[in-house]
């Protein structure tokens, strides 16, 4: 009976940084490495118990992705395409449901920073 409880704690205790943060559409601005400002829309497609799906429409462009929830952080991993090489960001899940953080493309020498904010 105590491990199926403790089984039962560890499953709940993994599930609730998922919990905490939820699919949805979210408003996005954001700053590029290079200092220019950008503003469009992030999805989030929760598809397992840590990971969720990610598309970006910043302008013209669409960007596709994926993110695992590890306590109140949010790593992802996506393309720019145009041969830009390999992205990654690292985002802060805050209370009130917004996504801070940084992103950067392997090989550049700066990073870029954006807030998500639910809908």
């Amino acid at each position: 009976m105590t491990r199926a409880f403790l089984a039962l704690c560890l499953v709940i205790g993994l599930a609730l940084p998922a919990a905490a943060q939820r699919s949805g559409m979210y408003d996005v601005t954001g700053t590029n490495p290079d200092g220019s400002e950008y503003i469009g829309t992030l999805e989030l497609e929760q598809v397992g118990l840590l990971s969720f799906r990610l598309r970006w429409v910043i302008g013209p462009d669409v960007i596709e992705g994926v993110g695992m929830v590890s306590g109140l952080t949010l790593a992802t991993a996506f393309s720019l395409g145009g041969g830009s090489g390999p992205s990654m960001g690292v985002y802060e899940l805050r209370p009130n449901g917004q996504l801070v953080g940084q992103w950067t493309t392997i090989g550049a020498f700066a990073a870029g920073q954006e807030t998500a904010t639910p809908r």
